[in-house]
């Protein structure tokens, strides 16, 4: 278990040790010049001597300011005060031991030689311990050039240490003039020589002190990823007040493909307002599932998709297959991946998942290993018009997908589901669960050997196709309104790159032979839910604006199919936890397997004949807690409605 320090007991210990090398230094010295005479000397010259260096170094010590700076950020400015506290150190000394003793017995090239042991074992330990803790010490000053774009860093750790680092370099764009600590812990401690100052709530003072030094600065850098959620809020507020614009570091993992050194800033986004740090994805398992093998990716041309096929390009397969029906987005994802891995081998697959003929020829063809399932349509109001359509391609296009990795001797299939199949109100929900029951009855069917199946269930994401944020975006830039649906509505956030990341993440966990889920969807942590009329908020501060004086919200009412709240576990999914952060199990509740097939043979026939009365009242039989408002629905015979 790791055990926490507080910041007032390393204080403590620093203090403590340097009174300990200061003693030493003396001690040493006269050692260094005396030899085994030492022995023979007064003890009140060796031991008083001592003592009274010592009471001499603690005040100095605290009067130059030596534990402002940081152990692990040791740089050229505390250096510089070692050198400086242990000079005015070595001439008081002097000074009191003549008044005292007019030098009677001391040498007086003793205490030179102190000064040279002393800076040595207060400096030593400093960057032996910077070197253990970093690997690398560097003694470059900070240039203070006033052509550059003054800032104020938020966050006083090691990604503010590597900022300051890289503004100490030749043409920096920046050049920083203080640091906040989020909680102030650090007030008045430096890194590099860059001192802080204080914590976000103090940030109205410190730009009042940085405008009397006439170091006002320009922008407000983020410089910890998991700063965000209501403190980030509060900084925007303040910098708003200030008129200053704040930006943030990328985080670590966006970094991967670029260079560490360049200092690149970004404007806050709006998950960096979503409360709660996202994850970062260990890659040494998800590359030993993908690394070397042949991969395929349905629905390649959509958000989730084509973030697969990004990250999983990343890993190394041996071939990467993206199959979509949307010519243009499967023409798009395809130009990306070429452009960002010219060597890797793929093939661009324009097909249907509803189509089965031609599924299987596909499978026979290019003979994937893996397949990520990610095909469907997911916009709520949509498949609620198109019940039909929905089915087809969300249960039976996941059935034709899934029949084909097994027919195929796929050695592991991918299922992404959604927190809309839980106790859902929607078509696109209980098309959803549908889905999730057939590859869960799949795999517990499944023999040693088998294709394995796994499930990943998460909510809403950030930014994806048909999603609210994009809505709200095309909504800003009209000039408003923003229109949302009532103001009690949830709903659970991830970024496309956190849920892709987690769900390979858990495909690696799952398709393990030591973990097998036995049918068991994993479910994503998704953190607490968002409310989407504080997301709209959000939004519109990010673009500059006042919520309800610049741009307006509306509230338009719930639509067909939608709930306030959605849920990631069924009541009758007992929950079990994983080895692996950020993700559970949901126990399988499904039907036979055979039995399954037969009812998706009658529900396909009957959404192909565009009977969508009976579809949806199939639905309700195969999904029992499916709740849908029986006034809306179409009858439960005849035609289909009319489509344009």
């Amino acid at each position: 278990m790791r055990i926490r320090i507080s910041t007032s007991t390393k204080l403590a210990i620093a203090f403590v040790h340097d009174l300990a090398m200061a003693g030493l230094a003396y001690v040493l010295a006269l050692w260094l010049r005396l030899g085994d005479d030492l022995a023979r000397q007064d003890r009140a010259l060796v031991i008083g001597g001592a003592l009274v260096f010592m009471l001499i170094a603690a005040g100095v010590f605290r009067w130059f300011g030596l534990y402002r700076g940081i152990w692990r950020f040791a740089s050229f400015p505390d250096l510089a005060r070692i050198v400086r506290a242990t000079t005015l150190i070595v001439l008081v000394f002097l000074a009191t031991m003549f008044v005292g003793t007019r030098l009677q017995d001391l040498p007086r090239s003793a205490v030179f030689i102190a000064w040279f042991v002393m800076v040595l074992l207060l400096a030593g330990p400093r960057i032996v311990y910077r070197l253990a803790k970093d690997g690398r010490f560097d003694l470059s000053p900070q240039a203070d050039d006033p052509g550059r774009v003054p800032v104020l860093l938020i966050g006083a750790a090691s990604e503010a240490e590597r900022f300051i680092e890289a503004s100490e370099r030749p043409g920096a764009p920046y050049r920083v003039v203080g640091m906040i600590d989020e909680t102030g812990t650090r007030r008045g401690r430096s890194i590099r020589g860059v001192e802080v100052m204080g914590s976000v709530d103090d940030l109205p003072a410190v730009l009042e002190q940085l405008a009397s030094l006439e170091r006002t600065p320009q922008r407000l850098v983020v410089t910890r990823a998991e700063f965000a959620g209501p403190p980030l809020e509060r900084l925007l507020d303040e910098a708003d007040r200030a008129g200053i614009a704040v930006a943030r570091l990328p985080r670590i993992t966006e970094l991967r493909t670029t260079d560490q050194a360049k200092l690149d800033v970004r404007p806050i986004a709006i998950e960096d307002l979503l409360g709660r740090p996202q994850a970062v994805l260990d890659r040494a398992p998800v590359r030993s599932l993908v690394a070397g093998r042949r991969v395929l990716v349905t629905g390649a041309g959509g958000s989730i998709g084509s973030e697969l096929a990004r990250q999983i390009a990343d890993l190394g397969p041996s071939l990467l297959l993206l199959l979509d029906s949307s010519e243009f987005a499967l023409y798009s994802i395809d130009l990306e991946i070429g452009e960002r891995h010219p060597a890797l081998a793929r093939r661009p697959v324009l097909a249907d998942v509803r189509d089965r003929a031609r599924l299987d020829r596909a499978f026979a063809e290019h003979r994937p290993e893996l397949v990520f399932h990610a095909a469907a349509l997911k916009h709520v109001p949509m498949v609620e018009g198109h019940p039909a359509e929905g089915v087809l391609t969300n249960t039976i296009g996941t059935r034709n997908v899934a029949d084909a990795a097994r027919a195929h001797r796929v050695a592991a299939m991918v299922a992404i589901s959604t927190d809309k199949a839980v106790n859902p109100s929607s078509v696109m929900g209980a098309t959803k669960r549908l889905a999730e029951s057939y590859c869960q009855a799949l795999d517990l069917a499944a023999e040693p050997g088998a294709t394995r199946f796994v499930t990943v269930r998460f909510g809403n994401v950030l930014g994806s196709t048909g999603s609210v944020v994009p809505l709200f975006q095309r909504q800003l830039a009209a000039g408003g309104p923003l229109t949302v649906t009532h103001p009690d509505m949830k709903r659970y956030f991830m970024t496309v790159r956190e849920a892709v990341e987690l769900v390979l993440q858990a495909s690696a966990f799952g398709a393990r032979a030591e973990t097998r889920t036995g049918g068991k969807i994993l479910v994503l942590d998704m953190g607490e839910p968002v409310r989407i009329v504080d997301l709209a908020r959000r939004m519109i501060r990010l673009a500059g604006l006042k919520p309800d004086k610049d741009v307006a919200i509306v509230f338009t009412g719930l639509r067909q199919g939608e709930k306030l709240e959605e849920e990631l576990f069924h009541a009758a999914e007992p929950l079990a936890p994983t080895s692996l952060p950020g993700v559970q199990l949901a126990s399988p509740r499904v039907a036979d397997c055979a039995l399954l097939a037969r009812a998706f043979d009658e529900v396909e026939a009957q959404a192909r004949a565009g009977r969508e009365g009976d579809v949806l009242a199939g639905l309700r039989r195969l999904v029992p807690e499916f709740v849908w408002d029986a006034g809306t629905a179409p009858p439960a015979t005849g035609p289909s409605r009319a489509k344009s």
